[in-house]
């Protein structure tokens, strides 16, 4: 992923409101909100906190997804103010997760792993389809960037997520489930930093012009 925001793509607002941009985006948004309820019932049904956690992620960047169609054509400021109220969004999910696995090494947890991995799996088939959909924007404003990290950091959850049922159903434990919420939040925690640093960086640019 480019640091640095490209000329072009944070220059023009026109390019950023184009309908190959917003219609991405609509699919994203209704993949994700999809997910979010399928994964959040099979969370509570399969006892699973890493499945839980993916839930909530997706909840976030339908979020996401909603207002960067809202914000798609306005100027670079109001664009990078968007993009640091969402960074800061993933950074409090994050630290959400973090809490939540925490408490279940205290409470105890005791998932059902072929569910993890079977739900897991489908939401990776979800997220590698948005990933590639989206995988051309990646480079552009804070804006822009924030819902590739979305896309880019739900795949990497899900491959954590079927990796922990596997291990869960060969260890019998549910440690390796509350390991992987442990590695999401720390995906989490850095992907809200990346958007929040990018988008200070592109409000100071805007601060500067003016």
């Amino acid at each position: 992923m480019a640091d640095n925001c490209c000329a072009a793509a944070c220059g023009s607002t026109e390019n950023l409101n184009r309908p190959e941009w917003r219609r991405a985006l609509w699919i994203a948004l209704f993949a994700n909100g999809t997910m979010f309820l399928v994964e959040m019932v099979a969370g509570v049904v399969a006892g699973s906190r890493s499945l839980q956690a993916d839930a909530l992620d997706f909840f976030g960047d339908a979020a996401n997804y909603a207002v960067s169609l809202g914000v798609a054509g306005m100027a670079i400021g109001w664009r990078a103010r968007t993009a640091l109220i969402k960074g800061m969004t993933i950074f409090g999910f994050a630290l959400g997760v973090l809490g939540w696995a925490i408490w279940g090494l205290i409470a105890g947890s005791d998932p059902e792993p072929i569910a993890m991995s079977a739900v897991g799996a489908l939401a990776l088939l979800v997220n590698l389809s948005v990933a590639v959909m989206l995988f051309r924007f990646r480079s552009g404003d804070a804006n822009m960037q924030s819902v590739w990290v979305c896309s880019r950091n739900d795949a990497i959850n899900n491959v954590v997520v079927i990796g922990a049922g596997v291990a869960v159903m060969f260890t019998g434990s549910g440690l390796p489930d509350l390991l992987a919420a442990f590695i999401m939040a720390a995906i989490g925690l850095h992907g809200g930093w990346q958007i929040i640093s990018q988008a200070r960086r592109e409000l100071g640019a805007t601060r500067a012009s003016a």
